[in-house]
């Protein structure tokens, strides 16, 4: 089966570092990713990565955070350095992946979300 498993999350005090990890299992996925929710609001990118290494972050999240995949071992690292209180949220582990489907090899694309990891900083 398909999972995504966080892990890292907890309680932090302001100015500190955290390192999330996300393991996949069951498929080989083409993105991987994180997202945040924090709340009241609504949950939103942080950054991604593609199997072939190209990153994409979140306009907010340049210069803060760092993503980082190991594809040998099917994860996908969230590091942020000088944590803010403004960083609490959910964190939620997101993968892709691609499938032929019908009797047309169509391409689709499923989407897979991990439970999510709760990341509190306190001042």
């Amino acid at each position: 089966q398909v999972q995504l498993v966080e892990s890292g999350g907890g309680l932090v005090q302001a100015g500190g570092s955290l390192k999330l990890s996300c393991a996949g299992s069951g498929a080989i996925f083409s993105t991987m990713g994180w997202y945040r929710q924090a709340p009241g609001k609504h949950r939103e990118l942080v950054a991604d990565v593609t199997s072939g290494g190209s990153t994409n972050y979140a306009d907010s999240a340049k210069g803060r955070f760092t993503i980082s995949r190991d594809n040998a071992k099917n994860m996908v690292y969230l590091q942020r350095n000088s944590l803010e209180p403004e960083d609490t949220a959910v964190y939620y582990c997101q993968a892709e992946r691609t499938a032929l489907t019908g009797w047309s090899k169509q391409t689709r694309a499923f989407v897979h979300w991990g439970q999510g990891t709760q990341v509190t900083v306190s001042s």
